[in-house]
């Protein structure tokens, strides 16, 4: 069974930075993120129309790759996070998450007893198809794979001190968008109320030595939420980085007195 860096570094107190995709899905983005520095990649299913089999593929990419294989799922439904995990991803993300409830189900989808109710099936892509003592692999797969949860709702929010005591929920992703949508001030991140929820969600965090995770589209907004407590967080999504870098380029060579 592998380690799960990620995992280790965040429960030490570190800062860890990665990256998401949504949009290029290739055998080579793994390496790509991982020779720009990322430490985990999340693999969107949510607003996607990736497959499990596409995302099969994608984790088998990942596969001797130092970084962790993130994927978000697009429901709290156990045959997404358990075959998604028994397909090799080292952590699983799920969005909209109410309740105290709502986070044991993943964890029971995602951990073997006696943390969680996982099925067991060993000798595959999660465990590198290598035979070994099952009983042996339970717990050091309990221990380092990742669980996220996202809070992007004003009840998530109000539940999020009992969702970070939830055993074996590992992280707790502000989603931040919807959750400014659904408070009724879309995109009003300096709202007092918004700014209000997220310290509520970094309070619980801090209570249950749990972790907070966010998306930052900027590296000064990355080194803002750092400072803030995030000690998890996606630069930025695939197609925003590309266009952005596309962006940027295209837009300093029309500079040039020869381009008209």
């Amino acid at each position: 069974m592998r380690e799960n860096p990620v995992k280790v570094k965040i429960n030490a107190g570190g800062v860890s930075i990665g990256t998401m995709s949504q949009e290029f899905i290739t055998s080579g983005l793994p390496r790509l993120s991982a020779a720009a520095g990322a430490e985990f990649n999340i693999y969107d299913m949510e607003h996607t129309s990736w497959s499990i089999e596409t995302m099969r593929s994608v984790l088998a990419a990942n596969a001797g790759i130092d970084i962790v294989p993130i994927v978000r799922v697009p429901a709290t439904e156990y045959h997404f996070m358990a075959r998604m995990m028994d397909a090799g991803a080292m952590g699983i993300k799920v969005p909209m998450v109410h309740n105290a409830a709502q986070a044991r189900r993943i964890v029971d989808a995602c951990k073997y007893p006696p943390i969680g109710k996982r099925g067991s099936g060993f000798s595959i892509a999660h465990d590198d198809y290598i035979p070994g003592d099952v009983v042996a692999k339970m717990p050091i797969a309990n221990e380092h794979g990742l669980v996220i949860v996202q809070i992007e709702s004003p009840e998530g929010v109000a539940n999020a001190a009992e969702i970070a005591a939830v055993e074996g929920v590992d992280v707790l992703w502000i989603g931040h968008f919807d959750l400014s949508n659904f408070m009724g001030i879309p995109a009003q991140f300096d709202h007092p109320d918004f700014e209000k929820a997220v310290d509520t969600v970094i309070d619980a965090c801090e209570k249950e030595g749990k972790t907070v995770g966010r998306v930052g589209g900027l590296p000064e907004e990355c080194a803002a939420l750092i400072d803030r407590g995030v000690r998890i967080i996606s630069y930025g999504v695939d197609l925003d980085l590309y266009r952005n870098a596309l962006t940027q380029g295209i837009g300093q060579i029309r500079k040039h007195p020869k381009v008209k």
